[in-house]
């Protein structure tokens, strides 16, 4: 799944938009791993940068699998596992993969950590698979899954054993709406927050954003043309570390799914989009339409690309 972890760059393949509304200020900065950067019409004050950068670090410290502090981890290592409590943000977020979850018949399931976990993309970041017997063992207990081994109580997380949470197919895009709450508390109106392929544009006029060819980032596949709304994108190339190793794992199988190479998908908002991002790769579009509105760009891992009626924009491919 698309982790809230280290990244190379994006995570997921969107080229630089072709400016946003006028800009005036631009902040920089790196955060959960990853390259952020925030356009706005107008300058943001110290205080207001200050205060997305600890809205970022607050964030991390409760859903990040990578710090042995966060709540997440202390999750994973509750032997006997126990009742957690997380922020009021987590009613949305763990809301969304609620339905996530069903859309995907279980594919999409944030507790996939644990798999990613024994193909290598662990905390310590070792890039090298369990041995076949540790792997072996962890089958033999049984796969846990969103639906049954997690109660939850409104903010309240109740578990059994030890579980290893992984947000990452909708956090960073979670992460990205929050920020772009604060901006709209400061009075910015106008603005693109751009978590390294999480993107949010808000603003009356209409911003053109390149489509990352997933195996080769010269290049691009076709245009989105976007206005006030969320474009995510998830990839297999940015993070492979093997025949076959990618973080883009079927959490009913524990295996990397093959035949897609990327999504593109835009929503209204980040989160969202970034999920549907990742769903793609398990579920066709039809089933989640079901569920969802939104609309979408995929590559297949032979070249093809198709695009649904609803998306604007171009392919070039």
């Amino acid at each position: 799944m698309n982790d809230v972890g280290p990244d190379t760059e994006k995570a997921a393949g969107l080229a630089a938009p072709d400016g946003p509304e006028p800009r005036t200020d631009r902040f920089v900065f790196e955060a959960i791993g990853t390259n952020w950067q925030i356009d706005t019409d107008e300058p943001m004050s110290a205080s207001l940068r200050t205060r997305i950068l600890g809205r970022i670090r607050r964030f991390d410290a409760t859903y990040s699998r990578f710090r042995p502090d966060s709540t997440v981890s202390r999750i994973a290592a509750a032997r006997d596992g126990g009742r957690f409590e997380f922020p009021e943000d987590s009613l949305r977020l763990f809301g969304l993969y609620d339905r996530l979850y069903t859309a995907t018949e279980g594919a999409l399931d944030p507790l996939v950590g644990r798999q990613l976990e024994l193909l290598g993309y662990d905390p310590a970041y070792s890039l090298t698979p369990a041995p076949d017997e540790v792997r072996a063992a962890e089958r033999a207990r049984g796969r846990v899954t969103w639906a049954a081994d997690v109660v939850r109580d409104g903010t309240t997380l109740v578990t059994q054993r030890p579980l290893v949470i992984d947000v990452g197919a909708a956090g960073k895009g979670y992460l990205v709406d929050l920020v772009s709450t604060i901006l709209r508390e400061a009075g910015h109106t106008r603005f693109v927050v751009d978590g390294s392929g999480d993107l949010l544009h808000a603003g009356e006029r209409t911003i053109r954003v390149g489509l990352e060819h997933p195996f080769d980032p010269k290049r691009v596949i076709g245009v989105s043309q976007l206005r006030g709304q969320a474009l995510c994108a998830s990839g297999v190339a940015r993070r492979a570390w093997g025949d076959g190793l990618h973080h883009m794992l079927d959490a009913r199988t524990g295996v990397p799914v093959e035949g897609m190479a990327a999504t593109w998908v835009v929503a209204d908002e980040t989160a969202l989009a970034d999920g549907l991002a990742t769903a793609l790769f398990f579920t066709d579009a039809p089933r989640l339409a079901e569920t969802f509105q939104f609309a979408y760009v995929r590559m297949h891992a032979d070249g093809r690309a198709d695009r649904s009626s609803n998306f604007a924009g171009e392919l070039f491919t």
